[in-house]
């Protein structure tokens, strides 16, 4: 392997170019999630979701606000990108997750449901 002696003006150059690579790079990955966040309609909805829904479950949904949506002009519309954060949110927990979460609940309720049995006289 061979050392080669850059100047100092070389390496600054080197740096400015590789710095203006990694501003291109992030700058198309941003573009290409501003491509990807799309609107959809009713049907697109429908559509895309995993469950393939009925457009009369989706207005149950909105009705509820259970789902992100917004109207315009008497239509409804839904960002992409929401609702994948939506479809996310409604993972269902593992046993584990499910189980850790009973225990501390069960920690944090136990201290106050012996102070309940102290505080509340017989009738």
């Amino acid at each position: 392997m061979q050392i080669e002696i850059v100047s100092l003006h070389d390496l600054q150059l080197m740096l400015d170019r590789a710095a203006e690579r990694v501003i291109e790079a992030v700058t198309d990955k941003s573009e290409l999630h501003q491509q990807t966040d799309r609107w959809f309609d009713l049907n697109e909805l429908c559509s895309y979701h995993p469950d393939k829904t009925s457009p009369a479950t989706v207005y149950g949904w909105v009705q509820t606000g259970l789902i992100p949506c917004h109207k315009g002009q008497k239509k409804l519309r839904f960002l992409k990108s929401e609702i994948d954060n939506w479809l996310k949110q409604g993972r269902k927990k593992t046993l584990v997750e499910t189980a850790n979460e009973a225990d501390n609940y069960l920690q944090n309720h136990k201290k106050r449901g012996a102070a309940m049995k102290h505080h509340n006289p017989p009738a």
